[in-house]
């Protein structure tokens, strides 16, 4: 029998997303990646190298892939506001995002796969771009980075929400509050 080596490099990203959003670089254990896939931990090795190895494999495909997961298809502040508020509610259903995105920057000097992920970013920036005619590519960049942000600190910072609501499980409120944010911001700036 041939072994499917798409479809276990592809349960191996997988697993590993898991165990590296839970855990960070520094606490993520490649037995159980392994255990998790049901693969010998080797393979690991073989497909990537080493941990650090994986780690990248792992970044690079979630979050190139983030970005392209939600459409900006309105006009105007609504539209991109609406966009804001889809991004939240995937950060919300899919919290792998925003973990692997802070672990990517608590645990590494630098970003991996920048020239996936810019170019993804680059094609929502256009998108920005689109929706609010005449806007300034820098604030559009702006723009998303702080869609972007907002959303994933809800789910990263759920105890911040604790601390200064009182209520770490309003994400309807906090939807509400981002969308709002984003629609005055793009008001301002369009």
């Amino acid at each position: 029998m041939a072994w499917d080596t798409e479809q276990t490099r592809n349960r191996l990203l997988d697993a590993a997303a898991d165990e590296f959003a839970e855990c960070g670089f520094a606490g993520a254990r490649i037995d159980r990646i392994g255990l998790g896939a049901g693969i010998n931990k080797e393979r690991i090795y073989s497909y990537f190298g080493n941990k650090a190895g994986l780690f990248e494999a792992v970044i690079t495909r979630q979050l190139t892939t983030g970005l392209d997961e939600v459409s900006l298809n309105g006009r105007g502040p609504e539209g991109v506001a609406a966009f804001a508020g889809d991004y939240f509610d995937a950060s919300v259903q899919n919290p792998r995002l925003a973990r692997l995105s802070a672990w990517e920057g608590l645990e590494r000097d630098t970003p991996v796969g920048v020239k996936q992920r810019s170019l993804r970013a680059s094609n929502k920036v256009a998108a920005i771009e689109t929706a609010l005619p005449g806007i300034k590519t820098r604030d559009a960049q702006d723009l998303l980075l702080t869609i972007v942000a907002l959303s994933h600190a809800w789910t990263v910072g759920a105890n911040l929400g604790l601390i200064i609501t009182g209520n770490p499980e309003d994400s309807a409120r906090r939807r509400e509050h981002i969308v709002a944010a984003v629609r005055a911001i793009g008001e301002a700036i369009a």
